[in-house]
């Protein structure tokens, strides 16, 4: 004789195994974040520039949304993965994964710039107030072969875009680490 469960006890069961799969997801798809800024004061305006990425990321690789506020809207920055020595605006933070990648192959930078914003790969405009978020990928080894938190120390960045590469105003720089 074979036993058939109840329409009551087979919706239970269905419904614990979906709880129960909701939480794991949630459990292994929330991360926690770090949070740096910086003011900074351009033209007589202060600007309180804010960046939230992940704490840490997979050193195979993945895409990280990153998130920021309060930037010069007609300053463009470009946001990714780079090498940091000192402290934020003390240097230029260099290299940075994917290089110069004009094509948006490697995903592993973006740039916001309201006047070209959208027009290129891997670019967009500021949101109301100096803000973004964007998706970026991230991974421990570099271009060059060094290895972030061996050889080298990386942070997720902002940082001033070409039309002024050499103004370290707009480095925010947020720690990383690599699992």
């Amino acid at each position: 004789m074979r036993v058939v469960p109840s329409a009551r006890t087979a919706a239970r069961a269905g419904l614990a195994v979906a709880a129960a799969s909701a939480l794991t997801l949630g459990l292994a798809t929330s991360a926690s974040a770090a949070t740096s800024t910086r003011s900074i004061v351009d033209g007589g305006t202060t600007y309180n520039l804010s960046v939230t990425a992940p704490n840490s990321a997979t050193a195979a690789g993945q895409v990280i949304t990153v998130s920021g506020s309060g930037f010069n809207t007609g300053q463009g920055i470009y946001v990714g993965l780079c090498v940091v020595n000192g402290a934020q605006g003390a240097n230029k933070p260099t290299p940075c994964l994917g290089g110069q990648d004009e094509t948006g192959a490697t995903g592993a930078s973006h740039w916001i710039n309201n006047t070209f914003g959208g027009l290129f790969a891997n670019s967009s405009k500021f949101g109301t107030g100096g803000t973004f978020s964007v998706n970026i990928f991230v991974k421990a080894t570099l271009d060059d072969g060094s290895v972030c938190g061996e050889d080298v120390t990386c942070a997720v960045v902002t940082r001033a875009d070409h039309f002024d590469s050499s103004d370290r105003k707009y480095d925010v720089h947020v720690p990383i680490s690599f699992s």
